[in-house]
């Protein structure tokens, strides 16, 4: 079965809508991800069909609670989960922060190959990162404990933004010890076809 096939299954299991080309486009991105990996060792995950589930499906899982037009994605590595959402959110703005130039050459490759026009690409790392227009959510995916995002993203959210982490399990504890100066929102449980494990993503908000 060709990755195209593998990946038809995967969404079918979801109430995504996603077109022919967006499904084409992230084939496309697990097979040059899988391709840059090789010499740049940007991801763990060695496997095109685990690439599929572990990356792909789990970052576009987060496409339906994306609300506003600005998104922010810190520490995104090889872009996740910034690239996929990119490909099914083409209305929406994406900015990709990473401080490591090996992943942000991936990453415009990725945009040029995939022709992206809505991803700006950043090299920095987050507390030095000053943008002139604020961001209506701070996206992060195993970029550090909710104390450490919050505390260095702060300075991104526009007044009505958010943060949404996306996490493993409930991070319970780490909610209770969170500053006074943050809300927390909900949290929504994902469901990732064939992925062990929970997920969830966690709504925080400046209070």
């Amino acid at each position: 079965m060709s990755l195209l096939e593998k990946l038809q299954k995967l969404i079918d299991q979801t109430a995504l809508e996603v077109t022919d080309l967006q499904k084409q486009q992230l084939v496309q991105l697990v097979e040059l991800l899988n391709k840059w990996n090789k010499a740049y060792n940007l991801t763990s995950v060695r496997d095109p069909d685990q690439m599929l589930v572990k990356h792909i499906m789990d970052s576009i899982v987060v496409s339906p609670y994306l609300a506003g037009e600005r998104f922010i994605d810190v520490g995104t590595g090889p872009g996740l989960p910034g690239l996929p959402l990119a490909i099914l959110n083409p209305d929406k703005q994406f900015v990709l922060l990473d401080s490591l130039g090996k992943r942000l050459r991936f990453i415009r490759q990725a945009l040029l190959e995939l022709g992206l026009k809505n991803v700006t690409a950043v090299q920095s790392r987050v507390e030095d990162y000053q943008p002139e227009d604020k961001f209506d959510v701070v996206l992060s995916r195993a970029f550090a404990s909710l104390h450490d995002m919050l505390y260095w993203c702060k300075h991104l959210p526009r007044e009505k933004g958010h943060f949404l982490a996306l996490k493993g399990q409930f991070p319970a504890q780490e909610i209770k010890e969170l500053d006074k100066e943050f809300e927390f929102i909900e949290s929504i449980s994902l469901q990732v076809p064939t992925l062990e494990g929970e997920r969830c993503l966690v709504k925080i908000k400046c209070s």
